[in-house]
């Protein structure tokens, strides 16, 4: 042990206690022993021994008695300043654990993909907002392909929310499967397709398709049109952006996939239509990611209630 940790092991950590920083200070602020105990409801004999316990422990006289009552020496002086800081901070540490252990107010993390963020997290934001408007929720971006969640193992965002093609096992993290998303094939209003009763995924091969740039994705719709003896239809533009997607879909040109999710709470504000023609692209399911070992606030543990009631609606 250092020369340093000596003191600390020996007087100071071993044998200062905060409730007799506080005897004193209650002391010196009465200027009376009788007056202190009777303010902190114990006996004077109780006070007496918790203020000669303090001064045995860092070998100064911290009072100087009288027959008029007691006087803080300029050891106590130096002492008390100095505890009053320690209190200050112990007292916003208790308010800082209060404000994070109240759900209804505070910051969340969320970390979503776009499909995701409009089929699922947008109805919950709404939800939520209406519900707690103190609440605030900060969106990162995410990029659910390698299934690793960076963003989560850094402790950048409390939780995520995510489409995945199946459910994995990871040390770190817990997967808690929510509904399992099935796609269509989606056009917009204007198209001619819009007014077709029957429609086949042969006649639609070569017509202009928008796809994510989300390569698990696209591979399964691949192999949805390989299970009907087709080849992969021919993208005319690649994109993340779910906005772009919509605002190509809406000119009545192109097709795309869209996850039923996301065309519930779109179609009408974009105009999109899903086709009758039946894709056979397996089902993604959508999952809350959370850390393992990880206690979850209790405005990380309303956020995600909150999800779970969405999600029972889809």
């Amino acid at each position: 042990m250092t020369q340093a940790l000596q003191p600390w092991e020996s007087r100071i950590g071993r044998r200062l206690k905060l409730r007799d920083l506080h005897i004193l200070s209650v002391v010196v602020q009465w200027g009376s022993m009788a007056k202190a105990a009777s303010q902190l409801a114990m006996t004077q004999p109780a006070v007496s021994q918790s203020i000669t316990s303090l001064e045995a422990t860092l070998k100064v006289r911290l009072l100087d008695r009288s027959a008029r009552g007691v006087e803080p020496t300029l050891y106590a002086h130096a002492l008390l300043k100095r505890g009053s800081a320690v209190f200050d901070e112990l007292m916003q540490g208790v308010k800082d654990i209060e404000f994070l252990a109240n759900p209804k107010a505070g910051v969340i993390r969320v970390a979503s993909g776009d499909a995701s963020a409009a089929g699922l997290l947008a109805p919950v934001l709404d939800r939520l907002s209406r519900r707690y408007p103190d609440i605030i929720v900060r969106v990162v971006q995410t990029n659910a392909e390698n299934l690793d969640y960076p963003e989560l193992r850094e402790r950048k965002v409390d939780v995520a929310l995510a489409r995945i093609a199946k459910s994995f096992a990871h040390d770190e993290l817990n997967t808690e499967i929510l509904f399992d998303d099935r796609s269509r094939v989606v056009v917009g209003a204007l198209s001619p397709w819009a007014r077709r009763r029957k429609v086949t995924l042969a006649e639609l091969l070569n017509e202009p398709w928008t796809f994510t740039s989300n390569q698990i994705i696209r591979g399964l719709i691949s192999e949805a049109f390989q299970s009907h003896g087709l080849a992969s239809p021919k993208e005319k533009v690649s994109a993340s952006s779910i906005l772009l997607r919509y605002q190509l879909i809406a000119t009545g040109r192109y097709l795309t996939v869209l996850p039923e999710s996301v065309l519930r709470h779109n179609a009408k504000q974009w105009s999109l239509k899903a086709l009758p023609v039946e894709l056979g692209m397996k089902p993604m399911s959508v999952a809350l990611i959370t850390l393992k070992n990880k206690t979850a606030s209790p405005l990380v543990q309303l956020f995600a209630d909150q999800v779970r009631a969405v999600a029972k609606t889809i």
